[in-house]
This record gives C-alpha cells, sequence and structure tokens, in this order.
C-alpha cells in the first residue's frame, strides 16, 4: 500500500491568495483549485455559495464589503474549511470569535496568524506521515500473514482512534477557549 497516496494536504499559502477582494465565485474557485484534490469523489464539492452564506450567517468572519471577500476573508474561510472536518460549526465559531474581532479591530496580524498555522500544518503532515509509516508497520505484525484486508481494517480503525483522541483534545481546547473569552468579558 502506498502510504502518500492516503493523504492529500493542501493548504491555500499566502502567495496564492490574491491581493484584491473576490466575489463569491471567485472564492469558490479558488478554494476548489486549492482543495479539489482532497475530494474522496468528483461529486464532493469542496466550497459552495450555501456553505459560505452559512459561515456568513453564522458570523464565522466578520461581515462581507459589497459582496467581495477580502484577503482575510479567505484565510478564515480556509481555518473554517480545515476545522470543519473535526469540529461543530458552534465549536468553529467559539475558536474564532476572538480572532475575528482582533483582526476587525486591526489588533491581530492575520497573515503572520496564518503563516505560523501553515508551518505547524507543515510539521504536522511530516510528523504524521511518520506515524502512518509506524501505524503501518505495526498493523502489519499484528496481522502477520493473514489476509491485507485485516490489516488495512486493523490500520483504519487505529487511525479513527487517533482522530476521535485528537478531535476530543481539540474540543476540550475549544471549551477553554470559551471560558477564557466569557471570564474576559468578550
Amino acid at each position: 500500500m502506498e502510504l502518500k497516496k492516503l493523504i492529500a494536504d493542501n493548504q491555500i499559502q499566502l502567495e496564492d491568495i490574491p491581493q484584491i477582494d473576490l466575489y463569491m465565485d471567485q472564492v469558490i474557485q479558488l478554494f476548489e483549485n486549492t482543495f479539489g484534490s482532497t475530494t474522496r469523489n468528483e461529486e464532493e464539492k469542496v466550497l459552495t455559495k450555501t456553505m459560505i452564506n452559512n459561515y456568513a450567517k453564522g458570523k464565522l468572519f466578520f461581515p462581507v464589503k459589497n459582496k467581495k471577500y477580502s484577503k482575510e476573508h479567505l484565510i478564515l474561510i480556509a481555518f473554517i474549511y480545515q476545522l470543519k472536518g473535526a469540529l461543530s460549526i458552534n465549536d468553529i465559531k467559539s475558536l474564532l470569535d476572538g480572532i475575528n474581532s482582533r483582526t476587525a479591530e486591526g489588533e491581530l496580524d492575520l497573515d503572520h496568524f496564518y503563516q505560523l498555522y501553515l508551518d505547524l500544518a507543515k510539521r504536522n503532515t511530516d510528523a504524521f506521515m511518520n506515524d502512518l509509516e509506524n501505524q503501518a508497520g505495526r498493523a502489519a505484525e499484528l496481522n502477520k500473514g493473514k489476509p491485507s484486508q485485516l490489516e488495512k481494517v486493523l490500520l483504519a480503525s487505529s487511525l479513527v482512534h487517533m482522530s476521535n483522541l485528537y478531535r476530543k483534545a481539540a474540543e476540550r481546547i475549544v471549551d477553554e477557549v470559551k471560558e477564557t473569552e466569557d471570564e474576559d468579558g468578550k
């Protein structure tokens, strides 16, 4: 089994984000071009108008001006795209509330913050590839000569378990962020 084929970890890099504001169709096209290879099948959409409108209605990012999305909006939508695979929309809103308000008030350099995220994501991908190789080796060792389908089931089950552990840890961090912002009188 080719382990590198199991993951596609694309990110919108800062230099890929246009310096001009984009209309919704252009935003969708940028995300499709960047994340299209990460979808499971051709019917799966990366981002739709409905999704973006729901994010706006749910106040996951600050209001759009003249139906155009700024670089900051694109960065926040990229965060939402990454977070929605593991967190609820309410959790994402809680996590991004402080980011949104600090960005809108000019207190946060969102470009710098996003670059820090991209740097962490790259390290995470490298660490994940190493861990995936180790997990696959352990599954093969435990399976010892039995059909490879069983080995794949063991590996998939192990990865789901790890995913659940990470998701639960992320949810607890979201709860801590909510508590801190509540205490600070946000």
